[in-house]
Order: structure tokens, then sequence, then C-alpha cells
């Protein structure tokens, strides 16, 4: 099951969370992350820090690498983008604005780290100065945006949509990243994995 699942992960997307300070919210995006094969998930601490509310992830923050970035006397936006940026990331924020570009017109052959803001502001302007071009979901009636959740679904639905057959070989995670994520997958779920560990490190000694 291990191997099937991460034969469909990938870091050819990721998402930011900035600030984000009602849990239960930030958790349901880290399940619905799990749920389209997205291994990372970033989060810009700056008033409100992050726990995970394990109701709502359904066990899927075991599976998806959670990445923080706070900074008290500097900027923890500049810190997560400079490490995106740094892993070849192009920077996409969402906001409900007509006037920025429809998700399904987004270029989907780069990589892509879509950043969604917190429940009443959304990104601030920090954010926005950053990004290299900014998103919106096209939307018919008078409700101005969709809950963060809702959007990130939306937002990762229309990334990944493509057929598996269709993708390139870049969008799947390589086999290094493989063996090392079963690794640390396995330790998360065998008990007492250190004295198994210690007996396997033992017998192949001798």
């Amino acid at each position: 099951m291990i191997q099937k699942v991460l034969a469909q992960r990938t870091r050819q997307f990721t998402v930011v969370l900035e600030d984000i300070y009602k849990p239960h919210n930030a958790s349901a995006v880290i399940r619905t992350c799990d749920c389209f094969g997205i291994q990372d998930v970033h989060v810009i601490e700056k008033t409100s820090q992050y726990k995970i509310n394990p109701y709502v992830t359904r066990g899927a923050a075991q599976w998806v690498d959670l990445h923080k970035y706070y900074s008290p006397n500097g900027s923890s936006v500049d810190l997560c983008f400079d490490q995106l940026k740094k892993e070849g990331y192009r920077i996409v924020g969402t906001r409900p604005d007509a006037t920025s570009k429809r998700i399904q017109d987004l270029d989907k052959s780069q990589k892509l780290a879509l950043v969604f803001g917190n429940e009443h502001e959304g990104i601030s302007k920090e954010v926005i100065s950053r990004c290299d071009e900014l998103i919106h979901i096209p939307m018919l009636g008078f409700t101005e945006s969709f809950n963060i959740s809702v959007s990130a679904a939306i937002c990762l639905y229309e990334l990944t949509r493509e057929s598996k057959e269709s993708r390139s070989e870049s969008y799947f995670l390589s086999p290094e990243e493989k063996e090392e994520i079963t690794y640390r997958w396995f330790r998360d779920i065998v008990k007492n994995v250190e004295a198994h560990e210690a007996k396997f490190l033992k017998d192949f000694a001798v």
C-alpha cells in the first residue's frame, strides 16, 4: 500500500498557508493535500502558531511533510519563499480578484507553490509583493470567496486532474525521495522500531 501511494506522490505542486489561526481549517487543507498526492505543506507563522487537529486530519498529517517558518526578528514570508525559490518553485498567490489569472489558465508544467491566506484577510500585502503571479477561482454567486479548504481542494483538483500517463517523469517523486520517505513512514508505523533496527543491524553485521 505504501509503495502504491508513493507512486502517485508529487512535489511538482505544493501548498503554503499564511498565518492560519483556525487549526481545523489548516488541518483540513493537510487532509486535502494528502488526498491529492501532495507531499509537502508549508506553514508561515506570524501571529498564530499552527497545531495539528487530529480529528480533522484523520491521520493525514502522518503522511504529509509539514514545514513551518517563523522568524521573530525578520520575515517569516521571506524565510519560506526564499526556500521555495531555491527548490525551483514559482510562487502563486490565491486571491478572489477577477483581474488575476484564472486557476484554469495556470501553466501546470512549472513547479508551483500555491499560497492561501488566513480566514478573514486572505494573503497579506507582503505575500502579494513577492508572488510571481496571482490566481482566482471563477465564481458565479454573491459570496466573495470559498472556505480555505474548499479553495485548496478546487485548485489542487485543477492542477492534478491530468491522467498519470500524460504526466512527465519529473512530476512524480524520484526513487531517492521515495526511499527516504518509505523509511520515515515505516519508522512511524512500526512498533518498537528501534529494537527491530538494532536486531537487523546486529544480524547484518554477522
